[in-house]
């Protein structure tokens, strides 16, 4: 089988602390996975490692072919692996626009950015009328809907997110996850990071569960639904 991503036997952390411990996970195109667990056991270390911010020790990591896992963040933006990080990491003082067109810093100015602008204002209307106001100004919700929408402007294939429901709001969750199962459904290949599992059983084609830097359990929603032993032992339930 091909994969658009082949990660193999990572070992990554921090100075001389080992988080990731020979973890193996495959994506195919248009796939939905999510990354599930208790908080500190690895899973926003995955993605830092994914997307080149921590360096792996050890390891492979393949993008449609392409091996990456000794290349700079910067390549890997190239090859459509976007990373939107946990939190409102945004540039407060420049307009929801500005910041949109930030995402887009590696494709010169044009019909063609103009139009993942309009793809991202689609999504998510909202913006489209805040368009002009700093992202100061902005909700929780609408930071974390300016946050994926700068990840769509750079011309994502694989965008992984890091708990994009955190101290969310029901009805912004819903909002949220409603705009990511449009992406889905467009063919979009998605990662995205949860503690909590409920949040994703809808959209996901597989779950990963972490623990302690491993990759424990794989499965189906539906497998999950059914393994009550490994949602009590590692999430108490859903």
């Amino acid at each position: 089988m091909s994969y658009l991503m082949d990660l193999r036997d990572v070992v990554s952390g921090y100075l001389n602390r080992p988080v990731l411990h020979g973890v193996s996970l495959q994506l195919i195109e248009g796939e939905v996975l999510s990354v599930i667990g208790p908080n500190g056991h690895g899973k926003t270390t995955l993605l830092r490692t994914l997307s080149g911010f921590l360096p792996f020790r050890s390891g492979q990591l393949e993008i449609a072919g392409k091996r990456l896992e000794k290349s700079s963040v910067h390549t890997r933006v190239e090859a459509g692996l976007i990373h939107v990080p946990q939190g409102d990491q945004l540039f407060t003082e420049m307009s929801v626009e500005e910041n949109l067109l930030m995402g887009a810093y590696l494709t010169p100015n044009g019909p063609e950015v103009n139009q993942r602008l309009d793809k991202v204002f689609a999504l998510f209307p909202r913006l489209k009328d805040r368009r002009t106001q700093p992202a100061s100004s902005l909700s929780g919700g609408e930071r974390r809907m300016v946050g994926i929408g700068r990840g769509l402007m750079a011309d994502a294939r694989i965008l992984m997110l890091d708990e994009p429901s955190l101290g969310l709001a029901p009805l912004l969750i819903e909002q949220i996850y409603e705009a990511l199962r449009v992406l889905s459904a467009e063919g979009l290949s998605l990662i995205i990071v949860e503690e909590n599992p409920s949040r994703v059983m809808d959209i996901a084609s597989r779950l990963l569960l972490m623990d302690a830097g491993h990759i424990v359990w794989s499965g189906t929603p539906d497998e999950a639904d059914n393994s009550q032993d490994i949602m009590k032992t590692y999430l108490g339930g859903h």
